[in-house]
């Protein structure tokens, strides 16, 4: 039986611990104590008197704290307790537990409390089978402190656990020796230090905490700032705010800033992608821009700084591409894997444009157009120098790290996902349908951004006539007729992999899909081998690989059908759209708390619940970004100068919506909704929060 596993975490640093608050090393799942990719902590075991403790409740008062009351002894004991525990834990660039001990008794009572400590530090990406490694143990009674320290050559990873008690300290924890008085307590504060040293012995996190001392300062003030500047939903269905509250939490505490970079940038999720993803970091940015866009402007900047700017075939980097991973573990640190600063992904490049414009488009901030003039150029011309080997004219990727690199340089990134109807993988290069929309979508930004930002109309003209041959040229190829939808790639030689895929969504998203095959298009993605009830699967049923519980064979993405539904409304599929937004929805207030990863693909008539994969990211920055990207599409929120318009279609039964104070270029804005059941009414703001009403 799966164990019930607690989280607390705050971007840079997370734990994962059992529902005691005890960490000890599992084969099945990553527990502990992680900072920048290493484990800091592999066992952190309470004990009272010798026994483990069990819990009577546990309160989550926030992503970064969490309070577990506790009481030694089974079940059957909890009623004759004299003793009780209280672990009262908290994290930031630190984390740090404080032990309460109560003495229910009318006598005085002696307890030893004792606190099994140890570090393995191993990597995340090993975090399962962790390599052998001899950290060095040191005792320090006189500071009640215990030390524990690893070194390979210039990677230096140290834990430090110090106690504001009185206490014995040893090579493998902590004892106290105690006595409380009656109905009395006892507590000590323990603070757990994550202590990073780089070429030259230089204490990176020292600095790095000293840098982001106005970050960290006061979380519960910085998680309300957060909160207020964000639009406040108001739903008749209760379930429908507390998802929306939820996400936004989530995608608060998934903000870490990498080393030497002050600003706060998306990771991925917990627990596998506390890490910058570039795929992730955008389509998050892209997902929340009416929502949270103080996201976007970081994120470019720290993309745009990355961008790659030389042939390097390990790490895949080429001039002109952006990031798609970056890790501090020491697989990365010693090249064991190319994760240091890895390129293996065709899809960013064209995004980085993609959000740029988008961002520019809510915001007004041309500034930040003309401060990434050079980049975006680099990754617009990316599309044509490297992105497109055969010189055809479409984007293609084959990963130049053939040992280790990834296979799939899309976000359906397993070694499995690209693959025709009859389970046959195609040849490199790979040339997928999602991104000639992607590249087809970044030419045409690009174009605008050239023309009224850039003032370069000869450079904007030359990319529309660009995105204009690729749109014919795709509209050609890839249209397979006798199934009336679009192939999911084509083969160097130019045959279509004639799978049925949810990438369908992203060509109506990038606006790529000639106008009248969008019906066909559509009607695939609402269709039964595709749509399940809860959302549009990866992967069609009565395919040979078809699977409902593979990640990119059959699985429903929240994070993928939010951008399905968006380019539904682009051609104007309004209640198709609502229904795929219906369906997440449901899956988010039907399971509570944070919106998974990804769920199994069953049909939803024959499960009635959604099935959550083992694997999953819970939270993940993207899917609780697909949620907002879904309240936005259903309320048909669009910037359009220096208005927000909205074009509500909301799904049936869930009455009337109201999102008030959105931000961008008109300063803040309200709009409302209500579904076809209840009449249908939208109100928006104009210019400095003018209001007008539409009925």
């Amino acid at each position: 039986m799966k164990q019930e596993l607690v989280n607390v975490l705050a971007g840079n640093a997370f734990a994962l611990s059992d529902a005691q608050g005890d960490m000890e090393v599992d084969p099945y799942a990553p527990i502990g104590l992680f900072s920048f990719d290493t484990r800091f902590l592999s066992q952190w075991v309470l004990t009272i008197d010798g026994e483990r403790l069990h819990a009577l409740s546990r309160d989550e008062l926030a992503y970064y704290e969490t309070r577990f009351v506790l009481v030694p002894g089974a079940a059957s004991h909890y009623v004759d307790a004299d003793v009780s525990v209280i672990r009262h834990r908290s994290i930031d660039d630190s984390f740090n537990e404080r032990l309460t001990v109560l003495n229910h008794s009318a006598e005085p009572a002696d307890f030893t409390v004792r606190m099994e400590i140890g570090s393995d530090f191993a990597d995340t990406s090993e975090i399962l089978r962790p390599g052998p490694r001899r950290p060095r143990v040191v005792a320090d009674a006189a500071h009640q402190q215990l030390r524990i320290c690893y070194e390979r050559g210039r990677f230096a990873r140290e834990t430090v656990v110090s106690s504001t008690a009185p206490v014995e300290v040893d090579q493998r924890g902590m004892t106290f020796r105690i006595r409380v008085a009656p109905d009395g307590e006892w507590h000590t504060d323990l603070h757990i230090a994550m202590i990073i040293r780089g070429a030259g012995g230089q204490d990176l996190r020292s600095s790095l905490e000293s840098h982001r001392q106005h970050v960290h300062h006061d979380m519960p003030e910085d998680l309300a700032r957060w909160f207020d500047h964000a639009p406040q939903l108001i739903a008749e269905r209760e379930s429908l705010t507390s998802a929306y509250r939820q996400a936004l939490t989530d995608l608060a505490s998934l903000r870490y800033a990498p080393l030497s970079y002050a600003e706060r940038v998306p990771v991925g999720g917990l627990p596998w992608a506390m890490a910058l993803y570039g795929r992730d970091a955008m389509l998050t940015c892209l997902e929340t821009l009416p929502f949270t866009p103080e996201l976007t402007p970081a994120t470019l900047r720290l993309l745009a700084l990355l961008q790659g700017g030389q042939l390097d075939d390990y790490h895949d980097e080429e001039p002109g591409k952006i990031l798609a991973e970056l890790r501090y573990g020491e697989a990365a640190a010693f090249g064991e894997q190319p994760t240091a600063f890895y390129y293996g992904a065709a899809d960013t490049t064209p995004l980085f444009v993609i959000l740029l414009d988008e961002y520019e488009r809510w915001t007004g901030d041309a500034e930040l157009v003309r401060q990434l003039r050079h980049p975006a150029r680099m990754a617009l011309d990316w599309l044509d120098e490297y992105g497109d080997p055969y010189g055809d004219g479409y984007l293609r990727y084959q990963p130049r790290n053939t040992v280790n690199g990834l296979a799939n340089q899309t976000w359906r990134n397993s070694p499995e996902a690209i693959i025709d109807r009859h389970a046959v993988e195609p040849p490199y290069p790979r040339a997928t349908c999602e991104l000639q929309g992607y590249a087809y979508d970044a030419k045409i930004r690009g174009a605008r951004l050239a023309r009224e930002v850039w003032g370069d109309p000869g450079y904007a003209d030359r990319l529309e006539a660009e995105a204009a041959r690729l749109r014919e040229r795709f509209n050609r190829d890839f249209w397979l007729p006798d199934r009336g939808y679009y192939a999911l790639a084509l083969t160097p030689g130019g045959e279509p992999v004639d799978a049925l895929t949810s990438h369908l969504g992203h060509l109506l998203w990038s606006g790529i899909v000639e106008p009248e095959r969008a019906d066909a298009v559509a009607t695939h993605l609402l269709g039964p081998e595709l749509f399940s009830g809860w959302g549009v699967r990866t992967y069609a049923a009565g395919q040979r690989p078809y699977n409902p519980v593979g990640a990119h064979l059959g699985a429903v993405w929240p994070s993928d059908n939010a951008f399905i539904a968006a380019g539904l409304r682009r051609y104007g599929y309004d209640a198709e759209a609502a229904e795929v937004a219906a369906g997440i929805l449901a899956v988010a207030e039907t399971l509570g708390g944070s919106v998974p990863e990804v769920i199994a693909g069953y049909p939803r008539e024959i499960t009635k619940y959604p099935v959550q994969l083992p694997a999953a990211g819970r939270p993940q920055s993207w899917a609780s970004g697909g949620l907002l990207m879904l309240l936005a599409t259903i309320l048909g929120l669009r910037p359009c100068g220096e208005n927000l318009l909205a074009d509500p279609h909301i799904p049936d039964g869930y009455g009337r919506l109201e999102l008030l104070d959105v931000p961008g270029r008109w300063g803040r804005a309200d709009a409302y909704g209500r579904d076809r059941t209840t009449g249908r009414r939208v109100r928006i703001g104009g210019p400095a929060g003018e209001r007008r009403t539409y009925g």
